[in-house]
């Protein structure tokens, strides 16, 4: 004899709903729990900004020298985020120039910090180091980018989804593909665009399918797997492996993520 109760409908979609609330929300939960009971500063009057001293005087580096550097930032925005910024040296130059965004005033900051000065008391890391002649070579390519970013007026910076701090330097590695570079996959606001996206990723080793820097896919030897929801990006490293996730950046290998040390200029 059949029995005529219906059997309640499974949702097929569940286990795929279930791995993205794991990827995307769990870490975030987790950095939010470190972040409560961390004794950091809560202020940029409490904040360390000084250089941590990796990086020589520019006079006893007459080499050419092009950096991206990153750093958490702070109060609840660490929780999610970090700040990335550019540092250059043409050959023979006496000085270190640092370029940064920031969301007060006219964005473009130059020399606003030191080059390899700490972000909100935080450490900074190396995301791409390149030095001498090749570097020599891209200087005048970044300098032409960050000359025609768009969104340098005051009034432009928004946090979320961008153009932000992130939105500017990686506005540069895409003018720049040579850098071979993937910023940090915590940096909220690099994959923001003005418009939808589909074609080659930023290092031109792969593809992207991105739309408004809100949602999208990243696939490229460079890039890895990346998955961006509203900004969180979760995915696999290919080159080196490793994860990445939302609030905590690339765990894995320090191939491509290099913390300086402070007084260590061997990292630098």
């Amino acid at each position: 004899m059949q029995s005529n109760a219906r059997r309640p409908r499974r949702f097929p979609g569940k286990p795929l709903v279930l791995a993205l609330l794991i990827a995307f929300l769990v870490p975030i939960a987790a950095r939010a729990a470190i972040y409560a009971f961390d004794h950091g500063p809560r202020s940029w009057s409490e904040a360390d900004w000084s250089s941590i001293g990796s990086l020589p005087p520019a006079a006893e580096h007459p080499a050419a020298r092009v950096l991206v550097l990153s750093g958490r930032t702070g109060r609840w925005k660490g929780v999610f985020s970090v700040h990335s910024w550019i540092v250059l040296k043409r050959e023979g130059a006496k000085s270190w120039t640092r370029y940064d965004v920031v969301g007060w005033g006219n964005p473009v900051r130059v020399n606003g910090w030191a080059p390899d000065g700490r972000w909100f008391g935080n450490q900074p890391m190396v995301v791409a180091d390149v030095i001498g002649a090749n570097a020599q070579a891209l200087i005048p390519k970044i300098e032409t980018a960050i000359s025609a970013y768009q969104f340098r007026n005051a009034g432009d910076y928004r946090i979320w989804p961008g153009p932000n701090s992130n939105s500017f330097v990686a506005s540069v590695l895409r003018a720049v593909p040579e850098l071979g570079a993937v910023m940090p996959s915590n940096a909220i606001g690099r994959d923001f665009r003005p418009q939808a996206y589909a074609g080659l990723s930023d290092s031109h080793t792969g593809v992207e399918v991105n739309l408004w820097g809100v949602v999208g896919l990243k696939l490229g030897w460079v890039e890895g797997v990346e998955m961006n929801f509203l900004g969180l990006v979760a995915g696999l490293d290919l080159r080196h492996p490793a994860l990445k996730l939302p609030g905590f950046g690339r765990i894995g290998t320090d191939a491509l993520a290099i913390t300086a040390t402070a007084g260590d200029r061997s990292r630098f």
